[in-house]
């Protein structure tokens, strides 16, 4: 079978852009330059200036520079409907992030949610009204939707119109070293570079208002004062929009002298598997997911989970972790609790993550999405 050319945009996960700290879509899009490869394809990237000018096109390491800024390819789109596209050498152009252009070759788009619409208290005010216009004009130049849940799917047909026949959910995973335990020796150096001591709360994920990790913090100091001695609370995440009174209460709780560790410099997937491999549980109670990445994470390195029963975090868990309310600091702090005293239960949830965590791999959305890539080209 031929290879496919594939254009993947890169721009989530160019160093001089993010800083090596990669949020969902920086993950799902390193996986895909990664993995991709390995199935048939012939990956090029490509990265969006952030700036109208040439901005930082000449230090991009990971795609090519696009001719042009988004902005500027979308003034042109606007200005002229159907009549100019961009020409890329490729068979397909895989859009990750929102930023789709017209192209003379197919366009799949994976569509992550539909936060602007859905909710609009957790975009930026002067920011709701373009991100809205942005991710419906990204649904509808494209020639296929990648959905990542099918929660996701109800989302994206509901808020943008899109017919249900042209979205296929593809799954995220791991790769497949998250099932193997790292070196023991490599692990304790971690855990001592930052102060960790074995058999915290976890939770990892950007510090933003969905993620509910104020909530996580007030529930951990509702614990019992030994349970918070014995246990210490560790926060893994650089901070996002709207996080300023997390922000605020998280160094005050430091400073009266809880038990809480915040790393927002972990930029290193082998470290971030030492801090999991260590955490007695995994607190993952957002309010909104599309997916839900950590989850599996924490599933394949053998972390017993709680999460919310809500969005598409059941979908992604399937009854391999403790459900809760995401509002309910009851119900929170019971999970908690029983998960760190009910060995029992431990054993229980760490067997069933591993086996959810074997059937949601990267290798296994490779495969899905490669088809999906040869499903559309062949109807063009």
């Amino acid at each position: 079978m031929s290879s496919i050319r594939v254009g993947l945009s890169t721009t989530t996960v160019e160093p001089i852009l993010t800083k090596g700290c990669l949020d969902g879509i920086g993950v799902y899009t390193s996986a895909l330059l990664r993995g991709l490869p390995a199935f048939g394809c012939k990956v090029t990237g490509y990265s969006f200036s952030t700036l109208p000018g040439k901005g930082s096109r000449g230090k991009f390491r990971l795609g090519r520079a696009m001719s042009h800024s988004y902005s500027a390819l979308s003034m042109r789109d606007f200005l002229t409907p159907g009549s100019v596209r961009s020409d890329l050498p490729v068979d397909v152009y895989h859009a990750t992030d929102y930023r789709i252009i017209r192209m003379r070759c197919p366009v799949i788009a994976t569509l992550h949610d539909a936060i602007p619409l859905t909710h609009p208290e957790w975009t930026r005010k002067n920011l709701r009204g373009i991100k809205n216009w942005v991710q419906k004009n990204a649904a509808h130049k494209a020639d296929h939707v990648i959905a990542l849940s099918r929660f996701a799917v109800k989302e994206l047909v509901e808020s943008y119109g899109i017919d249900e026949r042209r979205i296929t959910v593809v799954h995220c995973g791991v790769d497949p070293a998250w099932q193997e335990r790292p070196e023991q020796s490599a692990i304790d150096e971690t855990c001592r570079m930052y102060g960790l001591r074995p058999g915290y709360f976890l939770f990892v994920g950007t510090l933003q208002p969905r993620k509910n990790v104020e909530r996580i913090v007030e529930t951990y100091l509702s614990l019992p004062m030994d349970m918070q001695r014995d246990r210490q609370l560790v926060i893994v995440g650089r901070a996002g929009w709207g996080c300023e009174v997390l922000l605020s209460k998280l160094r005050a709780a430091v400073r009266g002298g809880a038990n809480i560790i915040w790393i927002n410099d972990l930029t290193q997937e082998e470290r971030l598997r030492h801090v999991y491999a260590e955490a007695g549980v995994f607190v993952f109670p957002s309010l909104y997911e599309g997916f839900g990445i950590p989850v599996v994470e924490a599933f394949a390195s053998g972390v017993p989970v709680v999460t919310s029963g809500t969005t598409s975090l059941p979908e992604v868990s399937a009854g391999a972790a403790l459900e809760v309310d995401p509002l309910s600091m009851d119900e929170i702090r019971g999970a908690m609790l029983k998960l760190a005293t009910d060995d029992s239960l431990r054993r229980k949830c760490i067997a069933a993550g591993r086996e959810r965590g074997a059937q949601l791999t990267w290798n296994r959305a490779m495969e899905e999405t490669v088809a999906v890539y040869r499903s559309v080209i062949g109807s063009v």
